[in-house]
């Protein structure tokens, strides 16, 4: 009598992680062989290392320096906008136009050659000043300069008197110049052949310091500076001379 198979119980434990399920044999051949029908495994790569970026430096704060030095340019630059908007306006409002000057009289009361060949000269300018603003009065100061000059060589020097000159106020000033000259033969020389001629041209330099008067504001002084050119008929002493031709340019130096 032939023995009945036996089927014995397989105990599962529940704990356990699944399996992974096996491939048919068709497919396990066909992969062994190449067959195309078969299937690869695809290794996996273990132990790969990703590259990090390193962190970017923090972004440095201006230094003290720095903003001490921006706030240095800003307050003078609004310093520079003030203080011309206050010209600005105060040109507006006063208009100020230079003085003009003007040489009236030219004497020369010496001209001598002294005995060690220096030339002696005294001269006396009369020269009237123009001020033509309407609310700017003008003080002159002390330290002002005149010269007489014959080309580059100067004859004689001088100054004018302080005073103050009101709105359009026209002054005439009587000013004394005197000066010598170590080359006094040749100087004389050359004054005598320009006088045949009838026209001696003379330079009256001028620099004068003065201060402007703003209503009741007296403001810094400045310098007026100019030259008046002039063309003369004779150098002959205790004469009238005259003035055949005149021509003055003045401006303002700070």
């Amino acid at each position: 009598m032939t023995d009945h198979q036996r089927i014995h119980p397989v105990v599962v434990d529940p704990e356990a992680p699944p399996t992974r399920p096996l491939a048919p044999l068709g497919s396990i051949l066909r992969a062994e062989k190449g067959e195309p029908g078969g299937q690869h495994q695809i290794p996996l790569r273990r132990n790969v290392t990703i590259p990090v970026m390193p962190p970017s430096p923090p972004k440095k704060k201006r230094s003290c320096l720095c903003k001490c030095i921006c706030w240095t340019i800003s307050l003078v630059l609004i310093l520079l906008i003030i203080i011309g908007a206050t010209i600005g306006i105060l040109y507006l409002v006063f208009q100020p136009k230079l003085p003009k000057y003007s040489v009236d009289n030219l004497r020369i009361s010496d001209l001598t050659l002294n005995f060690d060949m220096s030339l002696y000269a005294r001269f006396n300018v009369r020269i009237t000043a123009y001020n033509p603003n309407k609310n700017i009065g003008i003080y002159y100061e002390k330290g002002s300069h005149l010269s007489v000059w014959y080309k580059n060589t100067n004859l004689c020097q001088g100054s004018i008197p302080r005073f103050y000159q009101g709105y359009q106020n026209r002054t005439v000033l009587n000013v004394a110049l005197s000066g010598q000259n170590q080359y006094g033969r040749t100087l004389l020389e050359a004054l005598q052949e320009q006088q045949q001629t009838g026209r001696i041209p003379l330079d009256l330099k001028i620099k004068v310091p003065v201060s402007i008067k703003l209503k009741t504001l007296k403001l810094r002084k400045v310098k007026i500076v100019g030259t008046c050119k002039l063309i003369v008929d004779s150098l002959s002493t205790n004469s009238m001379i005259s003035i055949k031709a005149s021509t003055c340019n003045f401006g303002v130096k700070l």
